[in-house]
């Protein structure tokens, strides 16, 4: 399975772009779409930025600039001979996916939108005050059932494979992320031990490499 974070390196930076056999074409949103997408891109970055994760895919999409494109490499004669590929831009954080794989468009765009969600929980951080801190029930899905702040009301706990991780993945990171990368304060909020909540963190690549970026950045070990 292709880890977040390689997702990251593979269709987020600007320079690993595939080869274009002809011009991108440019499509713009409707109206209704550009509105959309200004309204949310004028409020501060901080109170925008938990929105973007809970938005449809259609008020996600107004947010974003679309590129379809041929794309070259193996496949067969049957591969993208239609710019099938597809490349969105979000423009309220410049963050870039693509998807290439598919022969169909939809399905690729499909793709590219899934890796924008999982890029926007993994760059974007929101503004926590410590004070009176309680954690969003997104994170408290993701924790551990050891955990002496999460009730029974919760559930069981989500992984990885499940696609509300995401949420409370972007959750975690603006914690640890208020605590300077520091793993064991950010164990201490969530009632866990600080080896229980260094398990979780490396239980998914790109969370464990997003969270080594930030303690190396702050002269700390990353974890291993």
């Amino acid at each position: 399975m292709i880890s977040r974070w390689a997702l990251w390196l593979t269709y987020g930076a600007h320079n690993h772009r595939p080869h274009l056999l002809t011009d991108i074409r440019r499509t713009q949103q409707n109206l209704t779409s550009i509105k959309l997408s200004s309204s949310l891109s004028s409020s501060s970055s901080t109170s925008a930025a938990g929105e973007y994760l809970r938005l449809s895919d259609e008020e996600l999409m107004a947010q974003c600039e679309m590129d379809t494109f041929k794309a070259s490499g193996p496949g067969g004669q049957h591969r993208n001979k239609r710019e099938s590929a597809v490349r969105l831009k979000h423009l309220p954080t410049g963050i870039i996916t693509q998807a290439v794989e598919d022969r169909s468009q939809h399905k690729n765009r499909a793709s590219a939108l899934s890796r924008l969600r999982t890029l926007l929980a993994l760059k974007v951080r929101n503004a926590i005050e410590l004070d009176g801190y309680r954690p969003p029930s997104e994170l408290l899905q993701i924790l551990p059932a050891k955990s002496t702040i999460r009730g029974s009301e919760v559930g069981p706990q989500i992984g990885p494979n499940n696609p509300k991780f995401t949420l409370g993945m972007q959750a975690l990171l603006d914690l640890i992320s208020t605590v300077n990368g520091s793993v064991s304060e950010g164990a201490k909020i969530l009632g866990l031990s600080t080896g229980a909540l260094s398990r979780l963190i490396l239980s998914d690549d790109s969370l464990r490499a997003a969270v080594n970026e930030l303690r190396t950045s702050k002269g700390m070990r990353p974890l291993k």
